[in-house]
């Protein structure tokens, strides 16, 4: 996928004077936080699982090259093999050569973000390989030849009829008067189309949201029984992954397993959890015969040890975006890359380059619910603080922003300086705002007043009053 983050403050204008999107957007709002909320009230121990999980994954990050290293042992030992892939150009080139080995013409494909990540389906395209996504809305928007707009729910920004009118262009061979107006219809078309396509692939591709150092296991969680028609139908079952998913024990994924379901969609758990544990061995009815693991870092290990340490802690539920106000008014589309949202916001300037993705860390406001809500406590908020910092010293960000920030600090670290200024400008915006109670346009502040009014100030400024109110309360 081609970024566009660069184009943020563009992308994000275009986002909120979509009434289409707005229209959709306004549905999602909610839907995911309310049933978030009511799995955690079902489960009391939901915050001790949290910090349960923090100190699990910050003990396998401190640890990552001893658990990967049996990790790939215990693969090999059940008779697969896996590729260590330092970049998304060396991981396409490997899954490409896996496929021709097995003289491959269509892949099916479960939903994988790093097979996002690295471009995988345009790659195998351009080299003669026919991808075909199979879950259901990675499906619809890859007929759409769009990127995902969330990380757990791709086709968010549509409706049924966007996807009605997405069936009815592309399944040319069926009733063009066919009825398509409810969710039952859509599915039942995508499954009697897809059936046939799973049947058909020589090669299953997914991705994996655990693999397990004790078994040499491979975990995919899903709602729909695609991702295991893709790894038991082909001969090659291909996973394509982050190497931070490795977890010590089966034990420690199902405590993992217990806060992804809840906090990505408020189920207990998901409909389908399957482990796939090398290829199919001697008497098993299904199975591939070949069982690989190509393995990414794309730029994860750089982050260990540094400020952005914990955001491989990620479980990629998506909760975060779910509690976004700025996700919630703009979409995913807008972010430019794979990773949307305030995870996006800390990842995606570490994979694809601050000067690219320098917009993001500031599409925030620092409410701080997607660190509230974060199943393993990533502390989002000062990470994209971290990165903003980093804009500024690289001078990514526009000069009036970098001069006024220094001019304020100079202020803000001479108290009396800042006290005695601060009180001057409020008297003299109380004076010119006293007739009409409000600005409706005001110098450094058209950030404001291009959409709504500035309140005149009234009375002293906060520091005034805490003064006064400390003076009474002694």
């Amino acid at each position: 996928m081609h970024p566009t983050s660069h184009d943020f403050k563009d992308n994000a204008r275009r986002a909120l004077d979509d009434v289409h999107l707005q229209t959709v957007m306004g549905v999602f709002r909610g839907g995911f936080v309310d049933k978030r909320k009511r799995a955690m009230e079902r489960l009391p121990e939901f915050d001790q699982l949290r910090d349960q999980a923090r100190d699990l994954k910050n003990h396998i990050l401190e640890n990552l090259d001893h658990y990967l290293e049996r990790f790939e042992a215990k693969v090999v030992e059940n008779g697969g093999q896996v590729h260590w892939c330092r970049t998304p150009a060396e991981a396409r080139e490997t899954v490409l050569e896996l496929c021709r080995a097995a003289d491959a013409k269509t892949v099916s494909k479960g939903k994988s973000m790093v097979a996002e990540e690295i471009g995988l389906n345009d790659y195998l395209e351009e080299h003669g390989v026919v991808p075909i996504e199979t879950d259901l809305g990675e499906y619809i928007i890859q007929l759409r030849r769009e990127p995902p707009s969330h990380i757990i729910v791709p086709a968010i920004h549509l409706t049924k009829g966007d996807v009605a009118d997405t069936f009815r262009e592309h399944h040319t061979d069926l009733k063009p008067d066919r009825n398509l107006g409810e969710a039952r219809d859509l599915v039942n078309e995508a499954r009697a189309v897809l059936r046939q396509k799973f049947i058909a692939a020589d090669v299953g591709i997914t991705g994996a949201n655990f693999l397990i150092a004790e078994t040499g296991s491979t975990v995919i969680v899903t709602n729909e029984g695609n991702g295991d028609l893709t790894q038991c139908l082909p001969r090659v079952h291909i996973v394509v992954t982050g190497l931070e998913k490795v977890v010590p024990t089966l034990e420690d994924a199902s405590t993992l397993i217990r806060l992804l379901a809840r906090s990505a969609t408020g189920q207990e758990m998901s409909c389908y959890t399957t482990f796939s544990t090398g290829p199919r061995r001697a008497g098993d009815l299904d199975g591939p015969e070949q069982f690989h693991v190509v393995l990414v870092d794309n730029g994860r290990t750089s982050l260990l040890g540094t400020e952005f340490h914990e955001v491989l802690r990620c479980i990629r539920c998506g909760a975060c975006m779910n509690h976004c106000p700025v996700y919630n008014a703009i979409g995913g589309h807008a972010y430019g890359w794979v990773y949307p949202g305030p995870i996006g916001s800390v990842l995606d300037p570490a994979l694809i380059g601050l000067a690219e993705a320098h917009h993001l860390p500031n599409a925030s406001t620092f409410c701080g619910r997607c660190e509230a809500v974060c199943p393993v406590h990533i502390p989002l908020p000062n990470m994209m603080r971290q990165w903003r910092f980093r804009e500024s010293e690289q001078k990514l960000s526009p000069p009036a922003l970098r001069y006024g920030l220094g001019f304020w600090g100079f202020f803000a670290t001479k108290p009396a300086l800042y006290h005695f200024g601060t009180g001057i400008a409020m008297t003299v915006l109380g004076l010119l705002g006293r007739a009409k109670g409000r600005f409706r346009s005001l110098p450094g502040a058209k950030g404001w007043t291009d959409t709504r009014d500035m309140p005149a100030p009234e009375g002293g400024t906060f520091q005034q009053r805490w003064a006064q109110r400390q003076r009474k309360a002694g």
